[in-house]
């Protein structure tokens, strides 16, 4: 099977590493990759925004399957293009898409469908938002409606810190997705995310992770699009899995094929663990950055048939193992990040890929025969061991292998399942 990757990230990194395993493949390209993708992959320099480049390569190449790796191609419709071209393509429509796309729009199918969330309302205009938020008083959330690169969220714990916000949303700190707002009830609980794959019909469950949002040690400081992630995450217990895909994944894909939108794709589900059970905080249409990373190394099955299977409407014919032992990924990002960081900083040696062990490039690229660093995000140090503290121990003897003057990590990855003694 001749495939082509859409993306440059992590996520991307580890999709292709795993993607490579596969008996099933003859080829795969990436488009645009970056220089660890560049290992299992023939990187093309196609201009992903313009669905026309993307269809020509695939018609010229003979691709038989397309993986759309980030969020921003499927809101923008990449994978209607290719499979009106009859490309099988894993990753879901434009208007399934919007369940990452719109996040007032996710809200209506929770309302419509009863899923459990957070109770909410949309503005389109700061006074009534503000008005509503001094109603309502804090801790209360306030989200760009629109994609925002994981940064437009804000759980505010003062009335003050919301206000300010709504100022940062509507004065064009998030461009066009803080063109509406959603404000929502703060939830308060564990934080875990959920992964299932779907072809519109079927579920297939997949993995429990849980990600490190916040940029400092102990949780402090500003959102980020995540600092770390391990899996299985202890708090989604059996129980807890059972009723996530009856109370919200089950009701989600039904309501999406009954709203003429059937969702083919990863159900990414945010979900908070309250002491009601699990809600839903938010859907990504996509896999997570950096959840997938530790996904991939935990899949003892081959990847390449399942999302083939969820593309093309067979999902009930799969199953996916997964290996028992926990995987942890550190995520090194350039100083500075989320706000304003140095490009193109030299990145020295990194440490050889061992069994269970890997670095995945995120945001590097080449310049004059160096590594450099060229995103936030840039390294995704990643192991698996016995429990999450090997786990842990092992990502990080990684980490301080790798040498890059500009780089910072969180120290404490994993803390939440290390204090419940896992």
């Amino acid at each position: 099977m001749k495939v082509l990757l859409i993306g440059s990230g992590g996520r991307e990194h580890a999709l292709a590493w795993k993607i490579a395993q596969s008996p099933l493949l003859s080829k795969l390209y990436a488009a645009p990759g970056n220089p660890g993708i560049a290992d299992h992959a023939e990187l093309v320099a196609l201009d992903i925004d313009s669905h026309d480049a993307v269809v020509s390569f695939c018609k010229e190449n003979d691709i038989d399957f397309v993986v759309v790796g980030p969020e921003a191609p499927l809101v923008a419709g990449l994978a209607d293009s290719l499979r009106a071209a009859g490309i099988d393509t894993f990753g879901p429509s434009a208007a399934a898409a919007q369940l990452e796309g719109s996040k007032g729009f996710t809200k209506d199918v929770c309302a419509r469908f009863n899923i459990p969330t957070g109770a909410y309302q949309r503005f389109n205009n700061a006074p009534k938002a503000k008005a509503y938020i001094r109603a309502q008083g804090a801790p209360i959330v306030i989200k760009a409606d629109g994609l925002a690169a994981g940064k437009g969220v804000t759980v505010a714990m003062t009335v003050e810190e919301a206000l300010a916000a709504i100022d940062d949303c509507f004065e064009g700190a998030f461009g066009a997705a803080g063109a509406e707002v959603v404000v929502e009830a703060y939830l308060d609980g564990e934080e875990a995310s959920f992964f299932c794959l779907s072809d519109g019909k079927t579920l297939l469950p997949l993995a429990t992770a849980q990600d490190h949002k916040r940029v400092g040690d102990g949780d402090t400081g500003p959102n980020t699009g995540g600092m770390g992630a391990y899996s299985p995450a202890p708090v989604m217990t059996a129980e807890l899995v059972e009723r996530t895909m009856k109370e919200i994944i089950e009701p989600t894909m039904r309501g999406m094929a009954e709203m003429g939108m059937p969702f083919s794709g990863v159900f990414f589900a945010g979900l908070m663990i309250t002491a009601k059970g699990p809600e839903l905080i938010e859907y990504n249409v996509r896999f997570g950055d950096p959840e997938c990373q530790v996904l991939m190394m935990r899949l003892k099955s081959d990847l390449l048939p399942l999302l083939h299977a969820a593309a093309t409407g067979r999902l009930h014919e799969v199953t996916a193992e997964w290996h028992d032992d926990p995987a942890l990924t550190v995520v090194l990002a350039s100083k500075g990040y989320p706000g304003n960081y140095a490009k193109n900083t030299a990145i020295g040696t990194l440490p050889p890929e061992t069994t269970g062990a890997k670095v995945f490039h995120a945001g590097t690229a080449v310049k004059d025969g160096q590594l450099v660093a060229t995103g936030g995000r840039v390294l995704n140090a990643t192991a698996m061991g016995e429990d999450i503290a090997a786990a842990q121990t092992a990502a990080y003897k990684l980490v301080d292998g790798i040498s890059w003057d500009n780089g910072f990590c969180r120290r404490d990855i994993g803390w939440r399942a290390l204090a419940r003694g896992e």
